[in-house]
């Protein structure tokens, strides 16, 4: 225990400095992964008359992080009304740590999932953004290989006069014949991702209202409104090069620059189509934190029985299923039934620094 305390201690003290921002949630994570663990500990060597007391918020945390037909949640639900009473068996003690250890690393497991779409989300926002820096820098040294300028037809008069029409400046009656490539302009590009950054904006003001609180120590729906600004500006620039390709039908030639932007906007907006799954994925995860998944019924995980378990007197006026999920079920393994304590007196948590 007092391992476990120092190195929480340590986590919680340690500076991190320009590295907080990807440290400090896992600093976090480490210092309650420690305390968890001496918890655990101290579960096994407190009285009889306290263990009964904390029985019933040992059977919440299991039932809020372990799968309903989990052995451990099984077997601790068929004992939890005789510990909470004090007929507390040589057993009961140990099932409970280990109960509370697997519901403390299944916790330990939510939180590591949501850490990890994070790290993806930031990873795929910052590989995103230098994709836009690149196409913003390559259009400023050469304007001509990327030129997003449109040619409408102005009529009968367009076999002599033509207008080029650029995101950043509109040219009119030039010679037919005018390469409008050669007209466009260094920031075109830049001007054009600005639009659909602004368009994106309007998609993370409107998805605000889908974003709830969390008490996960990461940052996860900023993450994921982040995405939305490289993503509007790079889908900005597709969307107008598919138009000045004529891949969509009608809309070949813009008249002006103000159509130019607008259209940049819209395609910058657009981006939601994509994103928005990446905001389900987020919302599913963050909600998966502290809510165990429905039962799947493994033979290997747990052996379900009509009976009551040995030894045990059936509840009275109980149904073979009860409210719980957990049903009359057997003892959940030889370990769990025959209350032999770890070598060292400790439960195995997994997690044990930060």
């Amino acid at each position: 225990m007092r391992g476990h305390l120092e190195k929480a201690r340590a986590a919680a003290d340690e500076e991190y400095g320009w590295r907080r921002p990807w440290s400090g949630s896992t600093a976090r994570e480490g210092v309650w992964s420690n305390i968890r663990s001496a918890e655990v500990i101290l579960l096994q060597l407190v009285s009889d008359a306290e263990a009964a007391g904390r029985a019933s918020e040992v059977m919440a945390l299991v039932k809020r992080h372990l799968d309903i037909d989990d052995p451990r949640r099984v077997r601790l639900a068929q004992r939890i009304r005789p510990i909470i009473s004090g007929d507390i068996k040589p057993g009961d003690r140990d099932l409970m740590t280990r109960a509370l250890d697997a519901a403390y690393n299944a916790l330990d497991d939510e939180l590591a999932r949501v850490r990890s779409l994070r790290n993806i989300l930031w990873t795929a926002t910052f590989l995103v953004l230098l994709g836009v820096t690149g196409l913003a820098l390559y259009g400023w040294f050469s304007p001509s290989s990327l030129s997003l300028c449109f040619t409408p037809q102005n009529g009968p008069e367009a076999a002599e006069r033509i207008t080029v029409v650029c995101p950043t400046a509109e040219h009119h009656n030039l010679p037919a014949g005018t390469d409008a490539s050669g007209l466009a302009k260094p920031r075109d590009i830049l001007t054009v991702e600005i639009a659909g950054l602004a368009g994106a904006a309007l998609t993370v003001i409107a998805s605000l209202r889908r974003i709830r609180g969390t008490d996960a120590p990461y940052m996860l729906p900023l993450a994921s409104a982040v995405l939305k600004f490289p993503t509007g500006a790079l889908t900005a620039f597709l969307g107008l090069l598919l138009i000045r390709g004529a891949f969509v039908p009608g809309l070949s030639d813009l008249d002006s620059r103000a159509q130019v932007l607008g259209w940049a906007a819209v395609f910058g907006a657009a981006q939601y189509l994509v994103t928005r799954l990446v905001d389900d994925r987020a919302q599913e995860t963050l909600s998966e934190v502290g809510r165990p998944t429905e039962a799947i019924a493994d033979p290997e995980r747990t052996a379900v029985k009509d009976s009551p378990a040995a030894g045990e007197p059936g509840t009275r006026g109980s149904p073979a299923g009860s409210r719980d999920g957990v049903g009359l079920h057997g003892p959940a393994s030889a370990a769990e039934s025959d209350g032999e304590p770890a070598p060292d007196g400790a439960p195995p948590h997994r997690r044990s620094g930060a």
